[in-house]
């Protein structure tokens, strides 16, 4: 457990006296308002009635619950605590390695406002990067937490050997939260799905012409050369002379 710089001591003595509340209990609920995110606590103390939870937003659950005087204390002490985590980053003393040598986290994480283990695994949040650490068999995950302010840390029931952890939300479901580095290595986020290809619309094809329909001699053209072989009949008989049938049949082809 992190141990309270000398400034931090100081500010938990005091704000422990005004609250009435033992520095062991209010270093507890410190803990759990820093774990939240200055926004929720879940706490479990004697001194509390219990367990129980807290939310900024007037929410505020105590084993003992019909001790109302009890819970306008731990209100109270609760948004105090709160502003002190935001408004002071020197509340605690560098947080030893877990197990000794460097932090098993990036470096560039900071310090987690909660750490621990559970199962075989370690973990540890950090809220304003908005990160989730975890180390299981020596390969060190790196979650992205998302809008979820982590609030608890327990053994997974059913003996799975995980952690269940909760947040405002309710149970935080550890598969739906990103993955964003995995044993030193940034992860690529999942590719989205490809999308539909296009088609190019169908050229309107221009409506084909019919074919072109050769003249043919009309009825009238039959007559005209009807008649101008009844002309070459009466030339042969002598009826006719030669310039006259000439001047007829010119007159006759004229109207074809």
């Amino acid at each position: 457990m992190p141990q309270l710089s000398d400034t931090g001591l100081q500010a938990v003595a005091s704000i422990a006296a005004r609250h009435g509340f033992s520095t062991e209990a209010v270093t507890v609920m410190l803990q759990a308002v820093q774990a939240g995110g200055g926004t929720m606590a879940q706490f479990s103390h004697p001194e509390f009635g219990g367990s129980g939870q807290w939310m900024s937003g007037g929410m505020l659950m105590l084993g003992d619950m019909f001790n109302h005087g009890l819970k306008a204390r731990v209100d109270g002490l609760c948004h105090e605590l709160a502003t002190l985590a935001a408004t002071r980053g020197d509340l605690w003393q560098s947080a030893p390695a877990f197990g000794g040598g460097s932090a098993w986290w990036p470096a560039e994480l900071g310090q987690p406002a909660a750490s621990g283990a559970q199962n075989q695994m370690r973990y540890a949040w950090f809220p304003q990067a908005r990160r989730l650490a975890l180390d299981s068999g020596g390969e060190v995950w790196i979650y992205d937490t998302l809008d979820h302010q982590i609030g608890g840390f327990s053994q997974q029931q059913g003996g799975s050997g995980g952690i269940a952890m909760s947040s405002q939300f309710g149970p935080v479901d550890l598969a739906r939260l990103p993955v964003v580095m995995r044993g030193g290595l940034p992860v690529a986020p999942a590719p989205a799905p490809a999308p539909a290809p296009a088609f190019a619309p169908m050229t309107q094809m221009a409506p084909m012409s019919p074919p072109a329909v050769m003249p043919t001699a009309s009825a009238g053209g039959e007559d005209i050369l009807a008649t101008i072989e009844k002309l070459g009949a009466l030339l042969q008989r002598g009826l006719l002379t030669e310039q006259e049938f000439a001047a007829k049949k010119a007159e006759l082809l004229a109207r074809l």
